[in-house]
């Protein structure tokens, strides 16, 4: 047994976070979102750089979301069986790549290229996290090794991203996206290093996705992640001319950095609390969404309003990852790795459609329909996780929850 085993046999037998394996996973996820959402930070210097429009520049950030959603699931199916550790490197490796390729291309073809194959890397890495951190906690803190494995994708919004962008102003943004490459090589040594490998699965073992999708509770599941993440992105996307339609565009970072900072501390109590009460925050989590966005479309002219109703929207989204994720895999059990994929591609699934129907909405509508719309989808998702509570999000997980039956529940 070497050290770093050791380390974390000994840690399971405390019921303690095995804090170095984890950090692995927060800045593999912090590398993923923040690659994902670099380029909005620096998007008039990149369009600069590569010769086309602000628009067709910000089509970088569309097709890494693309590769993600189309990627997931075929390439798990052929990693299925790989170590975890080596196809999480392998993926760190691909945003080492991609992001210095990013670096110094000055073609827009070759920049979509690269974004492609970093929309890879993240489809493996997200396919794989959650499960991961799951396997190497002690049972008494599963949930709370998933959270901290999850705060990295908060973390890069509310600090990365802007941190990103003064960087990109400061010594421009090729370097920003070298920068990212350098954090991706130092991550490699840290994984191989302190991050103990886990099997993956053999293929015996492995439930075809028909099946897996007769699993009870398993499509609720992603049904309800799918419209949740629809809803957000709808709102996130185009907050900017929602505010601006009320008459507060120049409060727009304001809000947003309350944002960011609630689904820090989201996190933190995601992280607290999920062993002992994931149906609760999970109904916490659609409940304080929903009320935002009722509030939002009601009273979105007074500021007080707005601020109080984004601070909510933050807490309710902050641990969403962890909390739909547990789900999923507490109705798949051992059947989880093969899950996970369908999870990925249902959430990049909610923010393609997200930007989609968003634009349609603010185009045809204007402003105040994107309000009334994620407000009826948070409604009807906040009822779904109510009315779900014998497999999808129950109080306690029925024995038989993880076997394929005709319908879900």
């Amino acid at each position: 047994m070497t050290k770093v085993q050791d380390t974390i046999v000994r840690s399971q037998q405390e019921d303690r976070l095995p804090i170095a394996a984890l950090v692995s996973l927060f800045t593999a996820g912090f590398i993923t979102t923040l690659t994902e959402a670099l380029p909005a930070g620096v998007l008039p210097r990149m369009s600069d750089a590569l010769d086309v429009s602000e628009s067709v520049a910000g089509q970088t950030v569309t097709i890494y979301a693309v590769a993600t959603m189309l990627t997931a699931i075929p390439v798990a199916v052929a990693t299925a069986n790989w170590p975890r550790r080596r196809l999480l490197v392998v993926a760190l490796a691909g945003f080492l790549v991609a992001n210095l390729v990013t670096a110094f291309s000055a073609d827009y073809t070759v920049t979509m290229v690269a974004r492609f194959v970093a929309g890879a890397a993240s489809g493996v890495t997200w396919s794989i996290l959650g499960g991961y951190a799951q396997r190497i906690a002690p049972d008494a803190v599963k949930g709370r090794a998933m959270a901290f494995a999850f705060a990295g994708t908060p973390v890069a919004l509310a600090l990365g991203v802007p941190v990103g962008a003064f960087l990109g102003q400061i010594v421009g943004w090729q370097l920003t996206f070298g920068l990212m490459s350098v954090l991706a090589a130092v991550l490699i040594v840290w994984t191989l290093w302190k991050l103990p490998d886990v099997p993956g699965q053999e293929a015996a073992e492995r439930l075809p996705l028909r099946s897996l999708l007769r699993i009870r509770g398993l499509r609720t599941i992603l049904i309800v992640t799918g419209v949740y993440v629809l809803a957000h992105t709808v709102l996130y996307t185009y907050i900017a001319p929602v505010l601006a339609g009320v008459g507060l565009a120049d409060q727009v970072q304001w809000i947003l950095l309350v944002f960011g900072i609630a689904s820090i501390l989201s996190i933190w109590l995601t992280g607290v609390f999920v062993d002992r009460h994931h149906r609760r925050l999970t109904l916490l989590s659609t409940a304080l969404f929903a009320l935002a966005a009722v509030a939002l479309t009601l009273w979105a002219r007074t500021a007080i309003v707005d601020y109080a109703a984004v601070a909510a929207w933050g807490l309710a989204f902050g641990g969403a990852a962890t909390l739909f994720q547990g789900a999923l895999m507490a109705a798949a059990r051992e059947h989880a790795d093969a899950a996970q994929p369908l999870m990925v591609t249902m959430w990049n699934g909610g923010i393609g459609l997200g930007g989609l129907i968003g634009g349609v909405l603010l185009a045809g509508l204007g402003s105040a329909s994107l309000m009334t719309v994620v407000a009826v989808l948070v409604i009807l998702t906040l009822a779904v996780v109510v009315s779900a509570r014998t497999y999808a999000f129950p109080g306690s997980r029925p024995e038989d929850s993880a076997k394929p039956i005709d319908a879900s529940s």
